[in-house]
């Protein structure tokens, strides 16, 4: 194990990055990515330990599209290392239409995902027969595997006007295709989340002590930005809504006290300890110049992650 001495918890760590993605692989070394400033395209960092990921180069492996799909807003990449390959699943709208967001998904068979070469394999594939998967508004994909299965959990918005962004959840037949049609997880239901717009999105997972918690974040990007979480039993079926209990109250939002405001849209990880951690982003000022969507202050922080009496995650900037 190797120690993180240099880590500095809940202020900025690496400037500048949204919806921060961190992924220690089978070797040991960790990668980094993160939503760019400018939404123009995918960099991944990569690193022996988590802290060095701060001073890592940071290595552009794909640029957005000129026009139609893939070709603005390059949102909320993840790394994912399955069946022996490196894949990238990212949202992005297009030129002429730059609301029209959906899941895309990129391949990568060489060892090293920074210098090897990427396909597009193209939109996320719907399972056949769901009518409505990645027809709207569609972003922030994350993967996870339990009980032998795979599962993709993303958000997605319905209805009229406004419209509402919920989280969804299904088994994946293989990388890019979906086996089951989709299955409502979550949707703002509360005060906390219908902040500015009703959302809930960012799903993360993290696997410990027998449960599955699914931490997600609500309402609009600026210092009311929060988390949430649903607890699973692994042993239970994870396509059933009822499995799933969402706290009540948010179990992350912001401290005046420390600084931190809006913190959200996080990963999770281990130190070289092997300590859980928190992976977000989070502004320090409350004054947000234009759209907060468009600001580039959010800036990638971590957390180690407490546990209480009963076995669950508490994050506590405090601490």
């Amino acid at each position: 194990m190797m120690s993180e001495t240099k880590l500095r918890y809940n202020e900025p760590w690496i400037l500048q990055r949204a919806d921060p993605y961190v992924y220690r692989h089978t070797d040991g070394n960790y990668y980094f990515t993160a939503s760019l400033p400018a939404y123009d395209g995918i960099a991944l960092r990569k690193s022996a330990t988590l802290a060095g990921l701060a001073d890592a180069e940071e290595v552009m492996v794909w640029k957005k599209h000129t026009s139609g799909p893939m070709s603005e807003h390059i949102w909320a990449p993840e790394l994912h290392y399955l069946d022996g390959r490196w894949y990238l699943y990212f949202a992005a709208g297009e030129k002429e239409d730059i609301w029209k967001i959906r899941p895309y998904v990129l391949e990568c068979a060489d060892a090293d995902p920074l210098t090897g070469s990427w396909k597009e394999l193209g939109k996320m594939n719907a399972a056949p027969g769901d009518e409505f998967s990645f027809e709207a508004f569609s972003l922030d994909a994350t993967v996870f595997e339990s009980g032998g299965q795979r599962y993709y959990v993303w958000a997605e918005k319905v209805g009229v006007g406004r419209q509402i962004s919920n989280l969804y959840i299904a088994r994946m037949k293989d990388p890019n295709h979906l086996d089951t049609v989709q299955v409502l997880l979550t949707t703002p239901d509360y005060d906390w989340e219908r902040v500015g717009f009703w959302v809930d999105e960012g799903p993360a997972v993290l696997q410990r002590n027998g449960n599955i918690y699914l931490t997600y974040s609500a309402s609009e990007t600026g210092i009311c930005y929060c988390m949430g979480m649903l607890t699973a039993s692994e042993q239970d079926d994870l396509l059933d809504p009822a499995s799933w209990k969402k706290e009540r109250y948010p179990v992350l939002q912001s401290s005046p006290a420390h600084g931190v405001y809006g913190p959200g849209h996080n990963s999770f990880t281990v130190d070289g300890e092997g300590n859980d951690i928190l992976v977000y982003h989070a502004r320090t000022k409350t004054e947000i110049t234009g759209n907060p969507l468009y600001n580039p202050n959010r800036h990638a922080m971590l957390m180690k992650i407490k546990w209480d009496s009963q076995g669950r995650p508490v994050f506590a900037i405090d601490g």
